[in-house]
């Protein structure tokens, strides 16, 4: 999300306490969501986040701002992470397994967002676009990355990889025995060059 909000025409920074309190709501609500769906109390969210409730309704009047809040920000995130595996991990391929291990959980909180996310509300509508025009460039950029270092094959297309992954997320969580990470991790393996 933008720090910055117009004030009487100017903009101006925000106050970190209100960054942070922002944050802080936003990663509880995530995971709230994941634990009990959208529909959750907010008071629940407003617990986790160890602040009042007062507090998210000031920055989320209702529950749809707080729903793509969340989204957009977990989005964000992503987003801002691949550049900076980049930096510091060891090498391209293990900056795309801990990319992947954080898309993994992002796909995790979406899918407790699923359901309103399909919902015939179109504020939500935007969502599914922001997703891709944010996330398959940074994950293009990881792929050639490890493809130019030649820790895997050439010809991998982004979009594909991560539908891949979501594919072997869905319906994880109905089933104990089917452990989705476990998978990801066999299909990331499988990206290796062997030659």
């Amino acid at each position: 999300m933008n720090d910055e909000r117009p004030t009487d025409g100017a903009t101006r920074p925000r106050r970190a306490d209100a960054r942070r309190n922002e944050k802080a709501l936003l990663d509880a609500a995530a995971a709230v969501f994941v634990t009990s769906g959208v529909e959750a109390p907010i008071r629940d969210i407003a617990a986790r986040a160890g602040v009042g409730t007062a507090t998210i309704y000031r920055h989320f009047p209702t529950r749809a701002d707080l729903i793509i809040a969340v989204y957009r920000h977990q989005v964000d995130a992503l987003a801002v992470d691949g550049p900076e595996l980049l930096t510091t991990s060891a090498t391209p391929y293990a900056a795309l397994r801990s990319w992947i291990d954080r898309f993994v959980d992002f796909v995790i909180t979406k899918q407790g967002l699923a359901a309103v996310l399909q919902s015939d509300d179109p504020c939500f509508d935007p969502l599914h676009a922001y997703f891709l025009d944010r996330l398959v460039p940074v994950c293009t950029e990881i792929l050639d990355a490890a493809a130019a270092s030649g820790e895997i094959r050439p010809d991998l297309d982004a979009y594909e990889l991560m539908r891949g992954v979501g594919s072997l997320c869905a319906g994880a969580s109905a089933n104990l025995r089917y452990d989705a990470r476990r998978l990801i991790e066999f299909l990331i393996a499988g990206l290796r060059r062997t030659e």
